[in-house]
């Protein structure tokens, strides 16, 4: 067994090696005019409320609004 191995098993153990989570999570800003066609953004955590932009969808040829929804 090499000693650096043994030595990130034990510090896993205590917890030590534990991450912190991000400051900014991905989002999807899909299209309301149903196209499917979609967005992705970076929010960062503290913002709670819902982003909506106005934006341009290649498949109808204009601008629409486009709401946030989860990441799959």
């Amino acid at each position: 067994m090499c000693w650096a191995f043994w030595n990130l098993k034990d510090a896993n153990a205590n917890g030590m090696g534990d991450k912190k989570k991000k400051a900014q999570m991905f989002i999807r800003l899909v299209s309301a005019a149903g196209t499917g066609f979609f967005y992705v953004k970076r929010k960062p955590r503290q913002l709670t409320e819902k982003l909506e932009f106005r934006k341009y969808d290649p498949r109808v040829n204009r601008h629409v609004l486009f709401t946030e929804a989860k990441m799959k």
